[in-house]
């Protein structure tokens, strides 16, 4: 068979191979816990389900616009304003099938070959094969204060080639949050050199102790039509409706509309049906947001309480989204293979470092259930720290550590 060298040049995902490992245990009886689930175990908001229904009821699921139903733009239209304090119109917003996919069709938009896009490591696992699918190179920025970038750092990436920088925060897979005045200079960095400053705000309305989320939209006096700043986000993350798949891109109309011939030739448009529910979660009560916030604020804290008593594993608090990004570099440096011993010994699922650009840490998830979580890293401490008692139960099954730690 022939395939294409660009095909083949996007890598597999080791997680997904770890995953597949995970259920083939669980199929055989095993007490596996995956800590690698990027998704709240929260019910869906009544409010979309409720939606759905309403069209169910109607017997009419037919092709919506290709950009998006006008009714759920008008919801986020709505939103944009209350959250972000800036007035935009529909041709300035385009629905997709998930954030993921906001971003893979908005990089094919704006990146040609040879052009350069800025991440900050640590990075979610898709951003460098999505923009290898455009044919663009990414440059990448390593912070050396505690994954917070400083805007040194960045202008001393940007090249003539560079195209765009890629914001995430709160971070996949860190939590942290970038601080006001960084968001602030890579703004004005943006507007002055022409680069696109991309805003991946899927967990904005996920940031902890009460702070709240500030827009880059702040630190503009652009109109949404000549503003370098361009908005992601969805309903995945903050009502846990990950398998609705739907996310959407707020910028200027012509990069809209190019989005939009893109999306008509691949997937012709969205669900109507998940639409539906989705406007049902935007224009609905946001109480869910509320209590989603304080169920993984309280899993935050266990995660805190129990990473330190592992020796040797240094853990940045979290600020926000569901992830620790904790280092295990006194254990091994080669964060693939501590994985897979995880798995082997603790049946614990992890995702390594590796994938998000930074080496010798693991992505632990706490976004779901809180017994899970603890008794988790329990077991990781019992498979690697040699200060930690030689037995544990995992099931039903007690366990001896005759290994080194």
């Amino acid at each position: 068979m022939n395939i294409s060298r660009l095909a083949l040049s996007i890598a597999e995902s080791p997680t997904l191979k770890l995953n597949e490992k995970a259920r083939v245990l669980r199929e055989q009886g095993e007490a596996v816990i995956n800590l690698t689930v990027g998704e709240p175990k929260n019910r869906v908001p009544q409010t979309a389900v409720d939606g759905v229904n309403e069209i169910l009821k109607k017997g009419s699921i037919k092709y919506s616009p290709t950009s998006g139903d006008p009714t759920l733009k008008r919801a986020i239209i709505s939103y944009t304003e209350q959250n972000y304090g800036q007035t935009v119109r529909p041709a300035n917003i385009i629905i997709s099938a998930g954030a993921k996919h906001s971003l893979s069709t908005l990089m094919l938009t704006l990146l040609d070959p040879g052009d350069e896009i800025i991440l900050i490591a640590p990075y979610w696992v898709s951003y460098p094969e999505m923009a290898k699918l455009a044919g663009a190179k990414t440059v990448i920025v390593q912070p050396a204060d505690n994954f917070q970038p400083t805007i040194k750092e960045i202008e001393r990436a940007v090249t003539p080639k560079t195209k765009a920088i890629l914001v995430n925060s709160p971070n996949n897979p860190s939590g942290v949050v970038y601080g006001e005045e960084f968001i602030g200079s890579a703004v004005d960095l943006c507007e002055t050199r022409g680069i696109y400053l991309i805003m991946d705000d899927i967990y904005h309305k996920l940031i902890f102790d009460g702070k709240p989320h500030v827009p880059a939209y702040k630190f503009t006096t652009k109109d949404i039509e000549s503003t370098r700043v361009i908005i992601i986000n969805g309903i995945s993350k903050m009502y846990g409706m990950t398998g609705f798949r739907l996310g959407w891109t707020i910028a200027g109309k012509e990069i809209v509309s190019t989005m939009a011939n893109i999306q008509g030739q691949t997937i012709t448009c969205v669900s109507s049906l998940l639409q539906a529910g989705a406007e049902g979660a935007l224009t609905g009560s946001q109480d869910c947001v509320a209590e989603l916030l304080r169920t993984i604020e309280n899993n935050r804290s266990i995660v805190m309480r129990k990473l330190p008593t592992i020796t040797g594993v240094i853990a940045t608090e979290p600020q926000g989204a569901f992830y620790c990004f904790p280092d295990f570099r006194h254990y091994s440096n080669n964060s693939l293979q501590l994985c897979e011993f995880l798995l082997e010994k603790a049946l614990v699922l992890t995702v390594p470092g590796k994938e998000f650009g930074t080496e010798g840490h693991l992505r632990l998830s706490f976004a779901g259930n809180a017994k899970e979580i603890e008794e988790g890293i329990e077991r990781i401490r019992w498979a690697l720290d040699p200060n930690a008692p030689s037995e544990i139960y995992i099931g039903e099954r007690k366990v001896i550590r005759n290994w080194k730690g």
